[in-house]
């Protein structure tokens, strides 16, 4: 397999979300983050943000094969 389409559309992604990112975090953590919060303990589990990170690089292994 040919790696540097795969690079190609990694960089593009990048170059998309880069500037974009500012706006991107203005919104804060998605819906499904699950958060605890008491007293002087505070628990951040990024649920929905690992399976969003986890789901990219097969969407883009599914397009470059298809």
């Amino acid at each position: 397999m040919d790696i540097s389409r795969p690079l190609i559309m990694i960089g593009a992604v990048a170059i998309v979300i880069g500037p974009a990112w500012p706006l991107i975090s203005k919104r804060g953590r998605p819906s499904g983050d699950i958060v605890i919060e008491r007293g002087n303990y505070a628990f951040h589990f990024p649920f929905v943000t690992c399976l969003v990170i986890s789901a990219l690089p097969s969407l883009v292994r599914w397009l470059v094969n298809r």
